[in-house]
């Protein structure tokens, strides 16, 4: 049997070509060597203050985003975080033997956090709650950022703690990490992440920005002084737009360095903003096409498929930690 792997995006803010390119488009490649599990993760979503309507919104918009990348439910399952209750009931179990102090050097929460009074211990547990959606599917790896790892690291953590007590139960997983997914920054600030949280519209690129607003977003990229285009970690600005055009025009880093000898800053701006226009059009019109209807039933079939295995591990768990059956 192949391998399981287990990933999912938050439906909250506008999800953007960072999401697709650290994540999803990597997605669609492992579906085909994995045994595949792909998650909108609605309870995460909820540790930070969310509309209803919009939170119903998104979710399904995740999913249409997933489905035409060319994420297929015909070879891995695709459903909602909350649909499947064990998420919630195992997440409880591990707050018991997770440490405060663990959660508390949490790089995320720290960074989340700053200057904040009167956070919720949602965000603090978040940490708990992805434990326990790698856990409960005996997940091998998990495709995950850079700035996911220390996560994961909490997540073997707690698994080895729960089968050192109580007997073997967890697999231990391990992350699976790719170059693209560490690389994607923020258009108006190459030192931090794209974010779909970010203050600025002008950070990132969401994956239903019309052409308009994605070629002005690009003009409007932060650019390093000189005008030669060079792929070279003394020009951080320039090093991600290349990377990005790299990503979705499968060239190289070094094609495309060739491409844009003698030329300019404007002029490769341009050449991107083609690129990625020339990825988003059939992308946004398949997830026009796909109707809340066919989506959801999906997403309900999903969540039929992994519900056993959910199911099977939460009786493990139980009986392990001395439940009356």
């Amino acid at each position: 049997m192949n391998k399981r792997i287990f990933s999912g995006i938050q439906p909250s803010g506008n999800l953007h070509i960072g999401n697709y390119l650290g994540a999803i488009k990597n997605w669609v490649k492992l579906q085909n060597e994995y045994d595949s599990i792909f998650c909108v993760v609605d309870l995460h979503a909820i540790t930070v203050p969310q509309d209803p309507e919009e939170l119903r919104k998104r979710t399904l918009e995740v999913a249409k985003v997933y489905l035409a990348s060319g994420i297929d439910p015909e070879k891995c399952s695709i459903f909602v975080q909350s649909h499947i209750s064990q998420h919630s009931e195992l997440t409880w179990i591990l707050n018991t033997i997770a440490k405060v102090s663990e959660l508390e050097r949490m790089t995320q929460y720290k960074d989340k956090t700053k200057n904040k009074e009167g956070v919720g211990m949602g965000l603090f547990d978040y940490p708990v709650l992805m434990a326990s959606d790698i856990l409960l599917y005996d997940t091998e790896l998990v495709p995950v950022g850079k700035d996911q790892v220390q996560h994961i690291e909490l997540t073997r953590k707690l698994a080895e703690r729960f089968n050192k007590r109580f007997g073997e139960t967890f697999l231990i997983p391990k992350p699976y990490t790719t170059q693209a997914s560490e690389n994607i920054m923020g258009l108006d600030d190459p030192t931090k992440k794209m974010s779909k949280s970010a203050a600025s519209e002008y950070n990132y690129i969401s994956l239903t920005d019309t052409e308009e607003i994605v070629r002005k977003k690009i003009q409007k990229a932060v650019t390093d002084s000189g005008s030669e285009i060079v792929y070279s970690d003394d020009k951080p600005a320039l090093k991600n737009l290349i990377n990005i055009y790299s990503l979705f025009s499968d060239k190289s880093t070094d094609e495309i360095v060739a491409m844009y000898q003698g030329k300019n800053y404007s002029e490769f701006k341009t050449g991107l903003a083609d690129i990625v226009v020339n990825f988003l059009k059939p992308l946004q019109k398949k997830m026009k096409d796909l109707s809340d209807e066919k989506v959801l039933a999906i997403l309900k079939a999903g969540a039929e498929k992994v519900r056993p295995i959910a199911e099977k591990k939460m009786k493990e768990v139980k009986e392990k930690v001395g439940f009356l059956n």
